[in-house]
């Protein structure tokens, strides 16, 4: 049933200006509305509402993340508007911040926006 339908995917901020700030400003992505209960972006197809809450505790997970062709060039475009990349003890990364999935080749970076929600980008 759902499988001809577009995903819409979610998630949450206690600080609205800073995460608009951050989603639009520092990520790039295109403002579609912003109202009492949410901002909306364009995700590249897919809209990704940023909740307004009055509580939040960000989970330990990544919540959204993002496939991009050039890993080292998405990190340093991120790294000059301020964004900083996780490091995880015992996880063996690269000088940028980036874990490479043993037998894989599939490289993983995270960071967090203004609200400490966890995110990711994959080449």
């Amino acid at each position: 049933m759902l499988e001809s339908c577009d995903i819409m995917a979610f998630v949450s901020t206690t600080g609205p200006a800073r995460a608009r700030a951050f989603y639009e400003g520092t990520l790039g992505l295109r403002l579609v509305s912003d109202d009492d209960f949410a901002a909306a972006f364009d995700a590249h197809g897919v809209t990704l509402r940023v909740t307004k809450v009055e509580q939040l505790t960000p989970q330990p997970w990544t919540v959204l993340g993002w496939i991009v062709p050039d890993i080292e060039r998405a990190m340093r475009e991120l790294a000059a508007k301020g964004v900083t990349f996780e490091r995880y003890e015992g996880m063996p990364q690269d000088e940028h911040g980036a874990w490479t999935v043993p037998g894989k080749g599939v490289r993983i970076a995270w960071f967090k926006d203004p609200d400490g929600n966890l995110l990711s980008l994959t080449q």
